[in-house]
């Protein structure tokens, strides 16, 4: 009878004990979800961080000022609501600059996203990810209001224009298509303006919103937007640009398509696009 006594006390010493470890992994099981959960967040360059890139200068109307971390500016605001949906506060977002050909390069990049009116190309998307687009933007020409050709009205009158666009661009594409096959190409939207204005070239090509924003803020002295090429709209449109593979694609992916079902993408382009894309005239 004490044998059994002794047995039983083991037998429910174990259940016990028992019973306590299976509470205890039960205890355990949500806070090792909960960590994986934030392992897949924090699957960043800097753990704990969103690592942005955006153009060295980065341009009004796509960001002010050129301090993206202002959060004002079209690209600027749509980066800090994408941050938001993927779960990360103002303060955990890093900016760094890149140029507009490294970005788009295949390779291992040190950001994970990359925004600056990155068109959305069958091509690139063989180096990159891209998320839905944000944005589908026409074309325009910008020349000196003392050019010979600040009266013209269609791109036939462009053909001995010497014209220039950004290195790798859509702009560069479209005005090779459009208007004439030697295009001069820049390394950015600054260095081209700066051609312009001193007379090196006639006219530079690239998206309406730039180009009204390098007339208004002087960088072309005496310049005048002649007008948006016809026929150039961006087909598939402008998107965020992520490393080939990422794991942050899909969610970026989720992100953008809620912010544009919930018309925050549409409210942000009149806040920040609308005074740089009306009244501009189409030439024939």
């Amino acid at each position: 009878m004490i044998r059994s006594r002794i047995l039983r006390t083991v037998a429910a010493a174990f259940s016990v004990a028992a019973l306590a470890f299976t509470a205890a992994c039960g205890s355990s099981a949500p806070a090792e979800k909960k960590a994986s959960s934030e392992e897949g967040k924090l699957n960043t360059v800097t753990a704990g961080k969103l690592t942005i890139a955006t153009g060295n200068p980065a341009y009004t109307p796509w960001v002010i000022d050129d301090k993206p971390e202002s959060g004002k500016g079209f690209e600027a605001a749509i980066a800090y609501k994408v941050a938001e949906k993927l779960g990360y506060k103002k303060s955990d977002v890093k900016w760094v600059r890149t140029t507009f050909d490294s970005a788009i390069a295949p390779g291992a990049k040190d950001w994970d996203m990359n925004i600056q009116q990155f068109s959305i190309t069958n091509e690139r998307k063989k180096a990159v990810d891209f998320s839905p687009s944000y944005y589908n933007s026409a074309q325009a020409i910008v020349v000196r209001k003392d050019s010979k050709f600040a009266n013209a009205t269609t791109l036939a009158e462009l053909k001995k224009a010497t014209i220039g666009a950004m290195v790798g661009s859509t702009s560069y594409d479209f005005a090779k298509k459009l208007i004439k096959s030697d295009i001069k190409t820049y390394n950015d939207n600054a260095v081209l303006a700066q051609a312009v204005d001193s007379n090196q070239i006639d006219a530079l090509v690239t998206d309406v919103p730039a180009a009204s924003y390098i007339v208004e803020s002087g960088q072309v002295k005496n310049g005048k937007v002649l007008g948006q090429i016809p026929g150039s709209d961006d087909p598939n449109g402008t998107g965020i640009v992520l490393p080939k593979g990422s794991s942050l694609t899909p969610a970026v992916t989720k992100a953008m398509n809620e912010l544009i079902k919930d018309g925050t993408i549409k409210k942000l382009q009149d806040k920040w696009l609308a005074a740089y894309t009306t009244d501009v005239p189409t030439l024939k």
